[in-house]
């Protein structure tokens, strides 16, 4: 089937959400409160001398877009220079919690949605720019991103989306030529850093706490509206927008939500910064900020040096974080539906819903077929990989290799079992660490010994559910400073083998690796903070 691309400055943009709800036009971009709307018109801020950097072919493809030139009117429509007639602009309001506490109105501090482009499926997708200068919900930023986010949002938002995670997407990475003064740990010392915008797509970027505003400064009107807006667009399966409806919805929300979390926990991804604001009513992963994955596993680790007191938004914490963020929702959702207890039930789906993707995941992940007498066996592998220091990635891929083999030639199994631990594992060759994951191990093999399969297919099966390349925080880091001088070939190279993580990419093994020592302390690599 053939069909027709466009430049993104001819493209023909719509505008149901800056259409169907409320507007604030006063145009004053300064930071003030902005009650009784659901978003502001918010021009974006030219930039100096604004260069195409990255561009995600498949996505462009998918919306109809064709590849721009480095510099011409589709860049500069892309770092917000340029707005052409069919685009509004906008920043969207809402409020949230920030590691458990309200904190009243947030909203797009940097982010401003230039419209929706209709895909090749006829979906609709919202195009949003991060980074393109102050909206009234900047408070004391400047509404810009530097580099070093931007790079890590580009591609952790493509590689999430191939790894079959929920995900927004990432159109384009755009420099910006100018710079932009940030203190990466708030320590008081700011520095400059080059300037970026990333291009990001979703269906709707809609979050909890676009609910949870309006609830909260009793704006139940807007409240209504934004929900049988987003009804009408994103969930028209479940009929027109009622009582019952709001329910039925909700109960989505829950599920979407603990399916999307379930998918973390078994790439061994971690958010880092699980607040209402940054969580999406459609279920998808949203806000890449100080993210990582797990090198090496342990739930109680978190990226984020803000969280380091308290580490709610550890990996282990992820999906108890999801569960009480939509509690959060649910109350703003009761002037609704007219009690708490109708939400309830939906509330008291997610475990069950969690759970069950989760197993789901995790015994194609080791090749299984679900038997009720499996549970206890694989309740004992987290803390097993804990002890060890396993890297999960390396762990769950190597095992891909070494359990069908040892179908074939058990003869081999105490050598195949000890160079998969020294290969995927944090702790020294031998160590004492090793003996509950070594045991576990031995039970995972004699029950695999079960399947009916063949080796060949339960092989296949796994490398289809085990990646063998995540976005490693030390690669973004390198990539980013690579970036920062001018050199691009690292992301490129990043883009290119992370749109098939389950490939083997042998020329490009050296990306598969187990964390350097080196990374395990160095900024950027190993701890991040909101502001990256």
């Amino acid at each position: 089937m053939s069909y027709s691309t466009v430049s993104v400055d001819q493209a023909s943009f719509r505008n149901s959400f800056a259409e169907e709800l409320r507007g604030d036009t006063a145009g004053d971009l300064g930071p003030r409160q902005v009650p009784g709307y659901h978003y502001s018109h918010a021009a974006p801020t030219p930039v100096h001398d604004p260069h195409l950097l990255a561009w995600s072919e498949e996505l462009a493809d998918f919306l109809g877009l064709t590849r721009p030139t480095e510099r011409g009117p589709a860049v500069e429509a892309l770092a917000g220079n340029l707005v052409t007639p069919s685009m509004q602009p906008v920043a969207a309001r809402y409020g949230g919690h920030q590691f458990g506490s309200w904190a009243g109105q947030l909203g797009d501090g940097r982010a401003i949605s230039l419209g929706e482009l209709m895909a090749l499926d006829g979906t609709s997708w919202e195009v949003q720019l991060k980074g393109a200068g102050p909206t009234p919900y900047s408070r004391r930023a400047d509404g810009r991103a530097v580099l070093r986010s931007s790079v890590r949002e580009f591609l952790c938002s493509e590689a999430m989306y191939h790894l079959g995670v929920p995900t927004t997407r990432a159109l384009s990475l755009v420099g910006t030529g100018d710079e932009v003064v940030r203190d990466m740990f708030y320590s008081g010392n700011p520095l400059p850093e080059p300037g970026a915008i990333v291009a990001r797509v979703a269906p709707s970027f809609v979050r909890f706490g676009s609910f949870q505003l309006l609830t909260a400064t009793g704006e139940i009107d807007n409240l209504r509206e934004l929900a049988d807006y987003v009804i009408r667009h994103h969930y028209p399966e479940l009929g027109a927008p009622s009582p019952e409806v709001y329910l039925s919805w909700f109960a989505e929300i829950c599920r979407r939500t603990a399916v999307m979390v379930a998918h973390w926990q078994t790439v061994g991804f971690v958010h880092g910064v699980m607040n209402t604001d940054n969580m999406s009513i459609l279920g998808l992963t949203i806000d890449y900020g100080p993210y990582g994955w797990l090198e090496p596993y342990d739930p109680d680790w978190t990226p984020n040096t803000t969280d380091f007191g308290q580490r709610r938004y550890a990996f282990g914490q992820q999906p108890r974080v999801a569960l009480w963020n939509l509690m959060m929702l649910a109350q703003a959702l009761v002037p609704l539906v007219g009690s708490a207890d109708d939400l309830t039930p939906a509330l008291n789906s997610y475990a069950g819903t969690f759970t069950k993707t989760y197993r789901t995941l995790l015994f194609r992940k080791l090749g299984l077929t679900p038997q009720p007498t499996d549970l206890e066996f694989l309740s004992a592998l987290p803390d097993a990989l804990t002890a060890a220091e396993a890297d999960m990635t390396l762990f769950f891929r190597g095992l891909s290799y070494v359990a069908p083999m040892l179908l074939e030639n058990s003869a081999a199994e105490e050598q195949a079992v000890q160079d998969l631990l020294e290969a995927a594992t944090y702790t020294a060759p031998g160590s004492p660490a090793h003996e509950p994951l070594q045991q576990w191990l031995g039970q995972y093999l004699t029950r695999l010994r079960q399947e009916t399969a063949t080796p060949a297919a339960i092989r296949e099966q796994m490398l289809q559910a085990n990646p063998k390349y995540v976005l490693r925080n030390y690669l973004a880091q390198q990539a980013i400073e690579a970036a920062e001088t001018g050199d691009l070939s690292l992301l490129n190279t990043l883009q290119h083998v992370l749109r098939t993580p389950y490939d083997e990419h042998p020329e490009h093994e050296a990306l598969a690796a187990k964390r350097p020592e080196w990374a395990s302390t160095k900024p950027g690599s190993a701890t991040l903070s909101c502001s990256s």
